[in-house]
C-alpha cells in the first residue's frame, strides 16, 4: 500500500487517439516538452517512476469510461484468472462476464484497456530511454536495465494474451506507424524480451523497494521466460532461480496472510505493484470486485468448485484459511481471501472506500521462484528425485501443512497443483497450463463441465478491434475471431 506518487501523465499521455500521429506522438498537455523537461538525473527518474504509472492504472471508481482510461494491470484477472479453471464472475452479465465463458469478442472494453495499457507501458520506456544520456553517468546503464525491464514485462504479458503482436522498441515516429500495426512472430517478441531482461540482469542494482525494479525481480522474471519459450531453456530458467535462491534476501513469511497483508515488513515479495488507498490516481479498484458485495458488480473473482475442491483435497493446508471463505454476502458462493480492500475482513467498509483500494498487486514472490526452480530442475520429465528440487517444493509444503511434510519425489502433477494452490488468484493459473502444455485439455473439460463452449482459438485474445480500425486493416486478427 506505500507508493510514490507517480508523474508525467501530461509528457507522455495516458490515452489513445484515433488520429493516428497523436496515438503514436501524444502532444503534452502542458507548455513542457519531452526535449524541455528532460534535463537531469532527477527528471529521468520522474519519467520512469511515469511508466510504472501506466501498469498501475486508475479504478474505475475515477472515471465511468473504460475506453478512455488506463486501467493498468487491474483487468488482468479477468484476462488471466477468468479464462482458467479457477475463478469466473458471479453473474454472466456484461462484458467482464465473456472472460470466464470464452465468448470474449474484439470489441470488449476490458481486454481493450489492457492491450492498450501494456502498450502505453511499452511507449512510455521507449520515450524515456531517448533521454537516459541526460542522467548522471554512474546511473545511465541502471536506469536503462529498469526500464528494458519494464517494457520487458509488458511485452511478456502481451504474447502471452494475444500471440504475434507488434514490436516497437524505440519510438515510433508518425512515418513508421506501420510497425505499430504490424505483427510480429512472438518468438522474436520473446527474443526482444530475453534481451531486455539479460541486459537488466547484467545492470540492475539491488532491491530499494518492492515497487520498483530490481536484479532478483528481472533475474525471476528471466527465469519464467526462458521457461515459457517455445524451446525453453530449463539451465538458464534454473541459473535465474538459484541466483534468487542463493541471494540471501528472500525467505517465506511463516504466515501466509503477511504476504498479502504486511506490505512493509516483507520478506517475500519481489516486485509489487504499489498502491495508496483513498487516492484516486494511486488506487485500486480490483480488490472490491473480489468481494461479493463491496464491488461494481456481485463478484468478479468467484472460486470455482473444482479450485475449492482441489484446496479441500490438499486438507490440512493453512493457506487455504488464507487464500478463499464463502461468501458474507452470499452463503452459495466464495470469495478471494487474499486482496480484502485494505485488509477490511469482517465486510464492514464504513471507513473505508473499497474501490480505492491500497492493496499492492504481487507481480512476483519467493515461493513463485522456488516453483520455478523445480520447473526448470525437471526440464520438462514427468518426475524428479533432485535434492535441490525437493529442497525448494518441500519449503513450499512444509509452510502450507504447518509442519514438514517431505515428498521424495515430485511429479509434475503434484507441481501443477502446488502452483495452483500456492499462486491461486494471482494470475498464475492460465500462464502455467500454456506453459506445461496443459491449456487446451484442462480449459475444455472445464468449459464442459461448466457448459460452456471452449476452442482452441480461446487460448488467444482477440486482437482489440479499435486498434485494427486504426490501422486501416494493417492489424490481422487472431483466428476464430
Amino acid at each position: 500500500m506505500k507508493y510514490i506518487k507517480y508523474i508525467a501523465f501530461a509528457l507522455l499521455g495516458l490515452t489513445y487517439s484515433c488520429d493516428v500521429d497523436e496515438f503514436l506522438n501524444p502532444d503534452p498537455e502542458s507548455l513542457v516538452t519531452n526535449s524541455t523537461f528532460f534535463n537531469t538525473d532527477g527528471d529521468v527518474e520522474q519519467g520512469i517512476l511515469g511508466v510504472y504509472d501506466a501498469i498501475q492504472g486508475i479504478p474505475e471508481e475515477t472515471t465511468g469510461s473504460v475506453i478512455t482510461s488506463n486501467k493498468g494491470v487491474q483487468f488482468e484477472y479477468l484476462l488471466t484468472e477468468h479464462r482458467s479453471d479457477n475463478t469466473r464472475s458471479a453473474t454472466i452479465e456484461g462484458s467482464k462476464a465473456d472472460f470466464h465463458r470464452y465468448i470474449v469478442e474484439p470489441t470488449n472494453n476490458e481486454s481493450t484497456d489492457y492491450y492498450q495499457s501494456m502498450y502505453e507501458v511499452i511507449f512510455r520506456a521507449n520515450n524515456i530511454l531517448q533521454y537516459v544520456d541526460v542522467a548522471n553517468e554512474e546511473n545511465q546503464a541502471l536506469y536503462t536495465a529498469e526500464l528494458r525491464f519494464l517494457r520487458a514485462y509488458a511485452y511478456f504479458n502481451l504474447v502471452r494474451l494475444y500471440g504475434d503482436v507488434p514490436l516497437a522498441l524505440t519510438v515510433v515516429s508518425p512515418e513508421n506507424s506501420e510497425i505499430i500495426y504490424t505483427r510480429v512472430a512472438s518468438s522474436e517478441v520473446y527474443n526482444a524480451i530475453v534481451d531486455d531482461l539479460v541486459y537488466a540482469t547484467q545492470n540492475m542494482g539491488a532491491a530499494t523497494t518492492k515497487n520498483r525494479a530490481s536484479l532478483p525481480a528481472a533475474q525471476g522474471l528471466l527465469a519464467k521466460v526462458y521457461l515459457s519459450l517455445d524451446t525453453p531453456n530449463y539451465s538458464g530458467a534454473q541459473q535465474m532461480c538459484e541466483a534468487v535462491i542463493n541471494s540471501g534476501v528472500y525467505t517465506l513469511e511463516a504466515d501466509y496472510n503477511d504476504i498479502f497483508y504486511n506490505e512493509i515488513a516483507n520478506d517475500e515479495v519481489i516486485f509489487s505493484i504499489g498502491y495508496i488507498a483513498g487516492v484516486d490516481n494511486d488506487s485500486q479498484g480490483f480488490s472490491a470486485e473480489f468481494d461479493s458485495e463491496a464491488g461494481r458488480q456481485d463478484g468478479l473473482n468467484i472460486p470455482n468448485d473444482n479450485l475449492v475442491n482441489a484446496f479441500t483435497g490438499d486438507a490440512g493446508t493453512v493457506r487455504s484459511d488464507f487464500s478463499y471463505r464463502v461468501s458474507l454476502n452470499d452463503l452459495e458462493l466464495y470469495e478471494v481471501g487474499k486482496y480484502f480492500p485494505d485488509g477490511v475482513t469482517d465486510g464492514d467498509f464504513s471507513n473505508i472506500i473499497p474501490r480505492n483500494a491500497g492493496n499492492d498487486w504481487i507481480v512476483l514472490r519467493y515461493a513463485d521462484i522456488l516453483l520455478l526452480h523445480v520447473e526448470a530442475i525437471m526440464a520438462g520429465a514427468n518426475t524428479t528425485t533432485d535434492s535441490n528440487a525437493l529442497s525448494s517444493f518441500n519449503a513450499i509444503r512444509e509452510r502450507a501443512v504447518g509442519a514438514p511434510d517431505d515428498f521424495a519425489l515430485i511429479t509434475q502433477d503434484d507441481l501443477v497443483l502446488e502452483r495452483r494452490l500456492e499462486l491461486a488468484f494471482e494470475n498464475q493459473r492460465f500462464f502455467d497450463l500454456q506453459r506445461f502444455g496443459l491449456a487446451a485439455e484442462v480449459l475444455a473439460n472445464h468449459a464442459e463441465e461448466e457448459g460452456y463452449t471452449f476452442s482452441t482459438t480461446d487460448l488467444l485474445l482477440p486482437i482489440p478491434q479499435s486498434e485494427i480500425n486504426l490501422s486501416n486493416g494493417l492489424l490481422t486478427q487472431n483466428p476464430g475471431y
